[in-house]
């Protein structure tokens, strides 16, 4: 541990991904070490903050008695709720910023089918909203969405984020009011686009502006578009796609109907999906229409922030700069985890990333933190540690093809709904893919 009053700041295993160097450096390029030494260092405010997003289901001083109920026996501070908000808002945002953009990426994993398609890396692009407290200070930035049912009843963001999707690692995220849409925030993501890169996005992102600006990055993009829109035939290709434009940009356009086969019957839908992709030997359309299903990685990773670390809690934070400084700090936690899983499934060659489960991660990242343990490393580097040996003791089983409705995983009422029963069963599933040939030129 560290000495003295700087005891308090660690995050158990985890703090070897963020060590109290790097938490120094974030503090000192952001101007927010502290004048004098408190009962309260910066550095150990910091790891207040993130060690909160490990524990959701508790306030800032149940977190603080996380932190060091294993320190049996040292002096140690007892600060009040008031005492741990103060210096929260002494350090602000900044400091969990710059550690966000130091730890963002795709993690450091070897190149498979994993986490690339035929020698370019996987990643897509999509939005969500959080919930927020609704106080007058959070209202004055942040604002509740209308909507048919008398709108939301708590202030909401709208987070963007870009996902590798192998590991699931965060490249770059932004977020702001709902007042803007998507394609307001997405332009902000762009530079952390590179060549050697696919991105996958829906049909929100189709825009004319916002394609060109990921083509001018290098790398590559497979949008969906909305069936009606008119696509100019420009010459048709042996594998059914056909080449066309997308404002400046020349893309290649497949459409395809996917054909979903269950125990409860069979569901087909229509997909025309547009890449700037425009070998068709190189990028067949089949595997195109394939590859588009991986975007869906991007919602497994809302699922894992909102569900699995915050339990669907709304945010603690009751002003704009708290709730700043929350998000970055979630999207730490998160990014640590996952480099964590991504560390420990590349000690076995092969072992898809996948395979690791989050909630075991996230679980025994949380007990490592109780028990104050391996905070600093040993002499011996072990990528996977405690928190890896857990997840690779309990691989999930090889992803099945599966499907589940898409419904609203909160009600708005606990009470059930009137109207037809949902059926909430997840089916195994055979998936076939059709592509259909494009009029002439």
């Amino acid at each position: 541990m560290a000495g003295g009053r700087f005891a308090p700041g660690h995050l158990g295993e985890l703090t070897q991904l963020v060590p109290f160097e790097m938490v120094d450096e974030a503090l000192s390029a952001t101007r927010a070490v502290q004048s004098r030494l408190r009962d309260l260092p910066s550095r150990v405010v910091i790891y207040l903050v993130l060690a909160a997003c490990l524990f959701p289901e508790v306030g800032y001083p149940g977190v603080w008695r996380k932190l060091t109920g294993s320190l049996v026996g040292l002096p140690l501070a007892t600060p009040t709720a008031s005492a741990l908000a103060q210096a929260r808002r002494r350090v602000g945002s900044k400091p969990l910023r710059w550690l966000f953009d130091l730890l963002r990426g795709p993690a450091a994993t070897p190149h498979g089918p994993q986490t690339h398609w035929r020698g370019l890396l996987v990643v897509a692009l999509d939005g969500t909203t959080m919930t927020v407290p609704d106080t007058p200070a959070v209202l004055t930035r942040f604002t509740k969405q209308a909507g048919n049912h008398g709108g939301t009843g708590y202030p909401q963001i709208r987070l963007l984020a870009l996902v590798a999707c192998g590991t699931r690692t965060l490249i770059d995220a932004v977020f702001g009011p709902t007042t803007s849409g998507e394609t307001t925030y997405a332009p902000r993501l762009l530079p952390s686009l590179r060549p050697g890169m696919i991105l996958l996005a829906d049909r929100n992102f189709a825009a004319q502006k916002l394609i060109a600006g990921i083509a001018a990055t290098g790398s590559e993009v497979l949008v969906r578009l909305k069936n009606g829109r008119r696509m100019p035939v420009l010459a048709r290709y042996q594998d059914g796609s056909y080449l066309s434009t997308l404002g400046p940009v020349r893309v290649r356009v497949v459409d395809c109907e996917i054909t979903i086969t269950t125990t409860a019957g069979k569901h087909a839908g229509l997909y025309r999906l547009a890449t700037t992709l425009l070998d068709h030997h190189r990028h067949p359309a089949d595997g195109l229409a394939t590859l588009y299903h991986q975007r869906w990685e991007i919602e497994t990773t809302y699922l894992e922030l909102k569900s699995t670390i915050l339990g669907g809690r709304v945010l603690r934070a009751r002003t704009p700069e708290g709730v700043t400084q929350e998000i970055y700090a979630l999207l730490v936690i998160y990014q640590l985890l996952r480099t964590a899983m991504a560390d420990a499934t590349s000690t076995r060659p092969g072992t898809d990333p996948d395979r690791a489960s989050f909630s075991i991660a996230w679980q025994t990242a949380r007990d490592q933190v109780i028990l104050a343990a391996g905070v600093i490393a040993d002499t011996v580097i072990d990528l996977a540690g405690t928190i890896g040996r857990h997840v690779l003791a309990r691989l999930l089983p090889t992803r099945r093809p599966r499907v589940s409705p898409r419904i609203v995983k909160r009600a708005i009422s606990k009470y059930q709904a009137r109207g037809p029963r949902i059926d909430r069963t997840s089916y195994k599933a055979t998936t076939s893919i059709e592509i259909l040939a494009a009029a002439s030129p």
